[in-house]
């Protein structure tokens, strides 16, 4: 029997998996000092170190930055270099020490040891901004927004090597939404001309760093976008939902990318759910795409899930298609 490791790296060369790749099941994520930034509790707020301030309502099924005239970063495009700071980037060996830790724990031919960029270029741009603005920004503020996307691009270069030299990730996920449930945000002219290229030389950086696997998280439509995740050279795209009519994407592009997702978490991951509908969706998933190039999972970027008991079933209905079909 293949390890997870293996399993998904037949999957993604097109080789013989020996199951389907139940969802996060191939890597350990190891997160270093100041990686995911501040999250606040539900009903809570926190500041990042991009002093961003991020709100959780009570009620609301996750937080998100806080973007009036009070809290809102960069007010003026024009000055951004008087706001815009990166946060903290290095930090001590003792800070480190318990991400070493996990990571020397990781038996490697089991495991990816993954780590994490979040946001991404395109996120933290709206995190800034607004996302209004932002949009507005691309086209009056093009300079300047591409100022702003290389300043990250030099910190986030600073703080691969940091990570790098800490805990030797092989795999990086890469956290970018970049989309509705429709469309995408921007367009591939744009996706081209602000991002593709900061893109290719941080991804380049990373596996000049040791990175084996480039992985993106992107839980929305983004199908126009694919070609240019390609060239970027991401290896998967998790998230892709349903709306992007993921059979077709692994016929067109399996072989040059593979694909994680096609269960709607905003389907599955609801206070109604029912193992009838989460067996219903699994299944969909796993015949329609078939045993390469794809991984079944919940589009979310990650256990675990908002509804007790839904992760759960998504896990054993994907181990039941795997007895079934192979």
């Amino acid at each position: 029997m293949l390890t997870p490791r293996q399993n998904f790296m037949e999957v993604l060369r097109g080789g013989n998996p020996d199951r389907f790749v139940n969802q996060f099941e191939f890597f350990v994520m190891v997160p270093g000092p100041g990686m995911f930034g501040a999250f606040p509790e539900p009903g809570g707020e926190a500041v990042d170190g991009w002093g961003v301030t991020t709100r959780w309502p009570e009620g609301v099924i996750t937080p998100f930055p806080v973007h009036d005239d009070e809290h809102r970063v960069v007010k003026d495009i024009t000055k951004w270099k008087e706001v815009v700071k990166h946060p903290q980037l290095y930090y001590s060996d003792e800070e480190w020490a318990e991400a070493v830790a996990i990571a020397d724990g990781v038996d490697r031919n089991e495991h990816f040891v993954a780590t994490i960029t979040f946001p991404g270029f395109f996120e933290l741009l709206h995190y800034l901004m607004s996302i209004e603005e932002a949009l507005a920004n691309y086209v009056l503020y093009p300079t300047e927004m591409k100022e702003i996307i290389d300043y990250y691009l030099q910190y986030l270069i600073k703080q691969s090597d940091e990570i790098a030299k800490h805990t030797r990730p092989d795999m990086l996920l890469f956290s970018d939404d970049l989309g509705t449930q429709i469309s995408s945000f921007i367009s591939p002219a744009m996706f081209r001309e602000f991002f593709l290229d900061a893109y290719k030389t941080l991804f380049k950086h990373w596996r000049d760093n040791g990175v084996e696997i480039i992985y993106l998280h992107n839980d929305s439509y983004s199908a126009n976008l694919v070609p240019m995740y390609i060239e970027a050279g991401i290896d998967i795209w998790q998230g892709p939902l349903t709306t992007n009519n993921v059979p077709e994407l692994v016929k067109q592009y399996g072989g040059q990318i593979s694909f994680m997702g096609d269960i709607d978490s905003g389907v599955v991951d609801s206070p109604d759910w029912t193992p009838e509908l989460i067996e219903r969706e699994v299944r969909r998933a796993c015949e329609n795409n078939g045993k390469l190039y794809f991984v079944p999972s919940m589009t979310m970027a990650g256990p675990p899930t908002l509804y007790d008991g839904v992760l759960e079933s998504i896990i054993e209905n994907i181990d039941k298609m795997s007895a079934e079909m192979f």
